[in-house]
């Protein structure tokens, strides 16, 4: 019988464990300091009135990479790091087709939510290993692998990299 009670448990912790994995089942934290992004629109991971704010420290929990490069709005190579835009979305629970990446100053730019899939896109919030201000367009940068691909070095992509971001709306 104790035999028994201990296979029914054990198998009853790895059905939860795998469910709880799989389905993104554990509440998004909320942030512990100013929240310098906010994920709203197609999301099941609100935090905070139906929409998800990450702080600095949240951003750089998830999973991420740092990427040295050219840009056009650098001077010669320049380090970017922060999370995969794509960690980002998972971590707010989001799906649609496009996202509006939208700026401090009201700028709004509409990319396809592929983007975030197939590309290795950053929110980036350090350059040079510094935090980004506002006035070094922080405190996020979308950057694109322009390291990667530099076929993605042009207008269309440039277009599509926000700086100041202060939110995204995802949409179905």
């Amino acid at each position: 019988m104790k035999i028994l009670v201990n296979a029914l448990l054990l198998a009853g912790a790895v059905a939860l464990s795998t469910t709880a994995a799989g389905s993104n089942a554990f509440a998004l934290d909320k942030p512990a300091g100013e929240p310098v992004l906010t994920i709203s629109g197609h999301i099941t991971q609100a935090n905070a009135d139906k929409s998800a704010t990450f702080d600095l420290a949240m951003l750089e929990k998830l999973d991420g990479r740092k990427a040295t490069m050219e840009t056009p709005w650098t001077t010669g190579q320049t380090e970017f790091s922060g999370p995969y835009l794509r960690a980002v979305l998972a971590a707010a629970g989001a799906s649609g087709r496009k996202l509006i990446v939208k700026a401090l100053n009201d700028y709004a730019s509409e990319i396809p939510f592929d983007d975030a899939e197939k590309l290795d896109t950053i929110l980036a919030v350090r350059m040079n290993g510094a935090e980004m201000s506002v006035r070094e367009k922080g405190p996020v940068f979308l950057i694109y692998p322009f390291d990667k691909d530099r076929s993605l070095y042009n207008e269309k992509y440039f277009s599509r990299s926000v700086w100041q971001i202060k939110e995204i709306e995802v949409v179905e």
